[in-house]
């Protein structure tokens, strides 16, 4: 069976996740070239630290949105956290100061140490952020995201959660400024920080019901036929639910070919059948794409376009 659905107009983000290893970036950019030959102006994004697009597509990317030359509806992005993280303190700054400074006994030194401090997982939220604001802009049609392995990818979609957390402690926090004003000065006279939480609130809201509305929010997981590969999938099939997020196509990637094989290409084919048959029995009530192993490396927009038309229909 092929993959379908993509060309969707309520369609906006696809995202391809999976182990390390098996082969997301090329079924990602893979759509992603299918969608814009299909007239669909499409954004390509990665979000895995150890970026691939480059490679798979045979061109520099970079962290910068950048046409891709002779696929005239096709741009790319490599999400650099760094940068993204840099944007956000800078965009937020005086905001972010002006709630630690009301809402705790810290002072201008410890706020600045705090500011500075890497956040665990920043990469992962970061990354989200980005890709919702390029949303939010509304310049493309189709937002076909490269996810980093199975455990960054989890980390990833549970950004609203995180930063609902985040924004429910500092609500609290604030509150308590709010409440003691109020005590003293006999009314409270809402600032940019309260207005700062409020749009994070609505962010939160937006995310979430991005990612679970299945008509404009496609997950596609891509596995291989191997024992280790099959175990993480379920993992991550059985953790996305749990987000209410659900998974209706996978691909298996790597298969060996069934014709003109030799005697040990036989033997290897032989014990993907029980993986592969394992594969449809665990997941039954997926649409599932088999791709087969290729002679050669697959890189650059032909290769991939070549690949492109064997499984993915309208």
């Amino acid at each position: 069976m092929a993959i379908t659905g993509l060309l969707e107009p309520s369609l906006k983000l696809i995202l391809f996740g999976g182990k390390g290893g098996v082969g997301k970036t090329t079924c990602a950019s893979c759509a992603a070239l299918y969608l814009a030959n299909n007239n669909k102006n499409t954004l390509l994004i990665s979000t895995d630290p150890a970026h691939s697009l480059s490679d798979s597509l045979g061109k520099e990317i970079g962290d910068e949105i950048k046409q891709i030359e002779g696929v005239d509806k096709l741009s790319a992005i490599e999400i650099s956290a760094e940068k993204a993280l840099s944007k956000f303190k800078i965009e937020y700054e005086d905001e972010l100061r002006r709630l630690f400074d009301t809402s705790t006994y810290l002072d201008k030194e410890d706020i600045d140490a705090i500011l500075g401090l890497p956040i665990p997982g920043i990469d992962e939220v970061m990354g989200f952020k980005t890709i919702v604001d390029l949303i939010e802009e509304g310049k493309f049609d189709k937002y076909v995201v490269d996810t980093a392995p199975t455990g960054h990818a989890l980390r990833l979609l549970t950004f609203p959660e995180l930063l609902d957390d985040w924004v429910k402690v500092m609500a609290k926090m604030r509150w308590k400024y709010r409440y003691m004003v109020t005590s003293f000065a006999g009314k409270y006279k809402p600032d940019s920080a309260d207005d700062f939480l409020m749009s994070m609130k609505k962010t939160v809201k937006k995310i979430e019901g991005l990612l679970k509305d299945q008509n404009r929010c496609e997950f596609i997981v891509v596995t291989i036929p191997e024992d280790m590969a099959i175990k993480e999938t379920e993992r991550m099939v059985k953790s996305l639910n749990q987000y209410r997020i659900k998974v209706k196509q996978m691909v298996i990637n790597n298969v060996i070919p069934e014709e003109g094989r030799c005697s040990f290409c036989q033997a290897r084919r032989e014990g993907q059948d029980k993986y592969i048959g394992e594969i449809r029995g665990k997941f039954s009530d997926l649409n599932i794409t088999i791709i087969p192993l290729q002679p050669h490396e697959v890189k650059g927009t032909d290769a991939l376009k070549n690949i492109g038309n064997m499984f993915f229909a309208g």
